[in-house]
């Protein structure tokens, strides 16, 4: 989680929140995290927080902006709260309301997907308390996909899917499972790596169909390598990168990277491209691109352009990746694809 927004409603409230992002932040799975806390405006210096004008007018700005609340207090102030921005448990926030007390740490929303049960659980942990998880799959002790994907850094690519397999599970059948990816993992019970009617498969095909009914989990490990004539239009620099996705069969989502050299690291289509899409967006000179092992197109007028015979190829494998799709020219931009490792 990137970005965590805490607030309370009285003096005792407000220091347990404030230790609670305190105690938070220092964890290895927050610790990337910034973290606020908010408190009314005649507790707030005292406690140690951030004053808020309105609950409502709090919530909307966290709600659209953090990828996790916490209420310290009555559940009901935070679902009251929160009503009117709930959308779909893909993408709303997570959601977790604590008692000052800091006795039971409830995940109100986005229990699997937007971690909040695991927030719940760490919450909890840390107040001395209890995490009240009401999801089926936890209640029942099962395997849950969407989370597991989540805390894996995977994709989802057909939600209906994940939930059918949810229902699965908790009916008896049996799930399957396919990786094209070595994986060092034990399958949880209901799930197999033989035949089933319904299963998941961790794969950047999103043609792929190892079951009938498949849910693909994608993995971010793809970067795409971009190079393009000076001034080309953005549609123009989008248009052929997902043309190549197309053609490789991967997802945007399995994109992490965008990668060009670094007389490009001005040019607008590229950073729009980037920025519309949220991948990382790096550059390489043209010593470093020249150094990438391996064996590329070569192009005379590229080198003598910008010092080396090939941009997008080099530049999707610079960081260790390794070649999935070639050179692809079309309206004056090259791409090419390269795929990393995946460590699970």
């Amino acid at each position: 989680m990137n970005s965590i927004g805490c607030i309370a409603f009285t003096k005792a409230g407000c220091e347990l929140a404030a230790k609670l992002a305190r105690e938070l932040a220092a964890l290895p799975a927050y610790a990337d995290a910034a973290f606020s806390v908010s408190g009314p405006a005649r507790f707030a210096d005292d406690a140690g927080v951030d004053a808020y004008d309105s609950l409502a007018s709090w919530t909307a700005e966290h709600f659209a902006a953090d990828e996790a609340l916490l209420f310290v207090g009555a559940s009901g102030i935070a679902v009251r709260a929160i009503a009117p921005h709930v959308k779909d448990k893909f993408t709303d926030p997570a959601v977790i309301s604590i008692d000052e007390a800091g006795r039971f740490a409830v995940p109100l929303l986005s229990g699997h997907v937007g971690g909040a049960n695991a927030l719940a659980r760490d919450i909890a942990d840390i107040a001395g308390g209890q995490a009240v998880v009401s999801t089926a799959t936890d209640v029942n002790g099962l395997f849950a996909v969407d989370e597991w994907a989540v805390r894996h850094g995977l994709a989802i690519l057909e939600r209906d899917i994940a939930k059918e397999i949810s229902s699965a599970l908790l009916e008896g059948r049996v799930v399957g499972f396919r990786s094209d990816f070595d994986m060092d993992w034990k399958l949880p019970a209901g799930v197999s790596d033989g035949p089933a009617e319904i299963g998941f498969a961790v794969t950047l095909d999103e043609a792929s169909a190892p079951f009938a009914r498949t849910l693909h989990l994608v993995p971010r490990v793809v970067r795409v390598g971009v190079g393009c004539r000076r001034g080309t239009a953005a549609e123009a620099v989008r248009e052929a990168v997902f043309r190549a996705l197309a053609m490789a069969h991967v997802p945007p989502l399995a994109v992490s990277t965008l990668a060009s050299i670094d007389v490009k690291s001005d040019e607008p289509a590229i950073r729009a491209l980037a920025l519309s899409e949220g991948w990382d967006l790096k550059f390489y000179t043209a010593d470093e691109l020249a150094a990438v092992p391996g064996e590329f197109a070569q192009s005379d007028f590229v080198e003598k352009t910008v010092g080396v015979g090939n941009v997008c190829e080099r530049a999707a494998c610079a960081d260790g990746g390794t070649l999935l799709l070639g050179k692809q020219a079309q309206d004056g931009v090259t791409v090419a694809l390269a795929v990393g490792r995946m460590m699970l």
